[in-house]
């Protein structure tokens, strides 16, 4: 009964939908469950590129059904308009299911998102703009408005009030902006009820059974371990929890159904946004690999920020999310440095850390402690066994291997599907 979670051990952007879409010829279905489309994952086949935002990656694998689960908060309009844009390219969408529990990103929470962000200043968290936490807030406050709530004009229209009632207060005593008008937003969203209709479903009792036939299922996390809202470098983090406890409440399968957990992690380091970052680079190492990786976020359009690899972040991710296996991401960006220097440990008061410290204080204060690895100059993108890699390649895979915690099962040595080297299964 293999089920397995694959989540991003960084801060994000580590290539999950390549792995995601690399499992996804082998799998039955996959299933986001956190998130929104403040997520962003990139997936070449062939010689076809694909940003997908909202969407599970497995949507591009034909025979695997895309699920959007409870966990999910899901902007209509950026779903239909995704749909649509895969329709346009010849992809089938017909068999994506959405849970009707998860919960609508309303045009009142994209509002309040960006004029928040605005008056924070220089406090801002970096937020997408794109109503995530807003949205999240009302489902915990118990005033949210979920996916089922379409089909129930008189429910919905409810709920629209409900909320209004507190949130126009908001803009206009507060951020001195117009008042929304309720019609206006149960017009808009009536207006997705009947495009979404045949996507709907009891979602959770659908993957329990598949399971349960032994049937294939990967949960898809967005964002990555230390985005998440309780074991992230809070503030600076996502709405969610993108860590393996995630897939369990973002779509209510048990965790003794789950095998495997899957890292993905990003031969060096990135992140996107606002808050600390010990390897961070600020010189030409740091923009050279920003350029030569494409450092650029899917869903925002951002320069990523970039440093070397930071192996007390794997080792975190290893810990707080039960990793089983990593599936290491563009090693071959890293081709033509004569040495690549790896965060091995922290320096914070003059001592020594080889953990990531609990206090959000000391972390602000870290400053990484390298080890230097020897680099290589050939050519990687060719290599499909880890045979075939340099070797020091093979020793930096193996070092990272080491310090993280888990076992690197695969490598990724370009953007294409095929420029990956497999060296366990995940299945």
């Amino acid at each position: 009964m293999p089920a397995l979670v694959l989540l991003g051990a960084q801060w994000g952007d580590e290539g999950k939908g390549k792995a995601t879409d690399l499992l996804g010829g082998s799998v039955d279905y996959v299933v986001r469950y956190q998130g929104g489309n403040n997520a962003g994952h990139t997936v070449v086949v062939g010689d076809q590129k694909y940003a997908l935002h909202l969407l599970p990656s497995g949507i591009l694998s034909p025979g695997c059904t895309p699920v959007i689960g409870n966990g999910v908060v899901v902007d209509p309009s950026v779903l239909l308009s995704e749909l649509s844009g895969l329709d346009e390219r010849g992809v089938d969408t017909s068999k994506l299911l959405i849970s009707g529990n998860a919960h609508l990103i309303t045009p009142y929470h994209t509002t309040l998102d960006k004029v928040s962000e605005r008056f924070l200043g220089k406090r801002k968290i970096g937020t997408t703009g794109r109503g995530i936490g807003p949205a999240y807030a009302d489902k915990i406050n118990r005033v949210g408005i979920r996916v089922q709530d379409l089909f129930d004009e008189s429910i919905l229209r409810q709920k629209v009030e409900a909320a209004l009632d507190h949130k126009n207060q908001v803009l206009a005593k507060l951020y001195n902006r117009r008042a929304i008008a309720v019609d206006q937003v149960v017009e808009e969203l009536l207006g997705y009820a009947d495009p979404l209709r045949g996507y709907v479903s009891d979602t959770t009792l659908l993957l329990n059974n598949a399971i349960d036939q032994g049937q294939v299922v990967l949960f898809e996390g967005g964002q990555g371990t230390l985005l998440d809202v309780d074991h992230g470098t809070y503030p600076f983090v996502t709405s969610s929890n993108p860590t393996a406890g995630g897939a369990c409440t973002g779509t209510g399968v048990g965790p003794t159904k789950i095998n495997r957990v899957i890292g993905i992690l990003k031969a060096y380091t990135t992140r996107v946004g606002a808050g600390p970052f010990p390897t961070e680079l600020l010189d030409e190492d740091g923009e050279k690999l920003r350029t030569i990786g494409g450092e650029r976020g899917v869903t925002t359009g951002r320069d990523r920020r970039c440093g070397w690899f930071d192996a007390v972040i794997a080792r975190y991710a290893t810990r707080v999310n039960g990793l089983t296996d990593f599936f290491l991401t563009k090693l071959d960006v890293l081709t033509g440095w004569e040495r690549i220097p790896v965060c091995v440990a922290y320096e914070i008061d003059g001592k020594r850390v080889e953990e990531l410290p609990y206090s959000q204080t000391d972390f602000h204060h870290a400053k990484p402690i390298y080890e230097t690895l020897p680099g290589w100059s050939e050519d990687i993108t060719q290599a499909k066994t880890f045979d075939e890699l340099p070797k020091n390649a093979q020793k930096y895979v193996q070092a990272l291997e080491e310090m993280s915690g888990a076992p690197i099962s695969a490598i990724g040595v370009g953007p294409g599907r095929d420029e990956t080297i497999q060296i366990n299964s995940f299945l």
